[in-house]
């Protein structure tokens, strides 16, 4: 995907097997996102995007706090929000219980998505769900959509280099959701199928389809909170929306009545905005 560099994705299965093997132990801290950015020839983006994913898998403590991340002490039991991450993740549990997945997603960014399917290629790594195939197709605003968030609260000067910073976040994103399937699915024999699309809006909801019978739906919600990931820069504060926080409502077509005509609608406009957008050409 990358060449010679490395992707996020990568770069956490690196420092995973290291805490794994033991050469990095609880408490220890990690090297600096300055030693990393040298070791794998990458940018600061990436190296940050990689401690996020082992934050999100509990294996970090005080990432974005100003030093180096440290090896987190293990939890029989890691206590959780029920945050639209962790939601997302039991109902594509419930979905990876069918010989045949599909996922259909519309969002703003693809953070949530991909957190969640880190989680599934581990529990089929770990031989916990048997899927045959796995079909994701996902619309997110195009690359040259104008953002309306994050919004600098007094620095509109920096409005322009917040929103570069993340639409770069956003396609590597996807490059994390290509790594985790054809890496982890496609090594078992699993059939795996991952399409983008390009909207020419941003979407104020989050929608998913899995397999055609359940609709899960959630609201943006705007927030004020610290901003801290443009180099050179000292923390600064924004207005914006986190896909992670957004509650997630749940429509079954198996319940009949509104709950069913809600899954088929959702179904029916996502595959016209499919079928009336272009494909992103992010992927290798």
């Amino acid at each position: 995907m990358n060449g010679n560099r490395s992707s996020s994705a990568e770069i956490a299965d690196v420092l995973r097997e290291r805490i794994q093997a033991g050469d990095l132990k609880a408490g220890d801290r990690l090297p600096t996102q300055a030693e990393l950015v040298e070791e794998f020839g990458v940018d600061r983006g990436t190296v940050r995007q990689a401690l996020r994913i082992l934050q999100s898998q509990h294996l970090l403590t005080n990432v974005s706090k100003g030093s180096p991340p440290r090896v987190a002490e293990v939890q029989a039991e890691p206590q959780r929000s029920r945050a639209a991450r962790v939601v997302l993740i039991s109902y594509l549990k419930e979905a990876f219980r069918s010989p045949e997945v599909r996922i259909d997603a519309i969002s703003f960014t693809a953070e949530t998505l991909m957190w969640a399917l880190g989680e599934m290629c581990t529990a089929v790594a770990r031989g916990e769900v048997h899927p045959k195939s796995v079909e994701v197709r996902c619309l997110l605003p195009g690359p040259d959509v104008v953002l309306p968030y994050p919004d600098p609260v007094d620095r509109p000067e920096l409005r322009g280099e917040v929103h570069r910073k993340l639409k770069a976040q956003i396609e590597e994103q996807q490059k994390v959701i290509d790594f985790y399937l054809s890496s982890v699915m496609r090594d078992r024999g699993i059939e795996t199928k991952l399409a983008f699309r390009s909207l020419a809006f941003v979407p104020s909801v989050k929608q998913y389809v899995l397999n055609g019978t359940l609709a899960l739906q959630g609201n943006y919600q705007v927030a004020r909170r610290s901003y801290e990931d443009l180099p050179g820069e000292e923390a600064f504060e924004v207005f914006d929306v986190s896909g992670f926080k957004s509650m997630l409502f749940e429509f079954r077509r198996d319940r009949g009545g509104q709950d069913a005509e809600i899954v088929q609608d959702t179904k029916e406009c996502f595959d016209a905005l499919w079928e009336s957008n272009a494909p992103r050409h992010t992927l290798s």
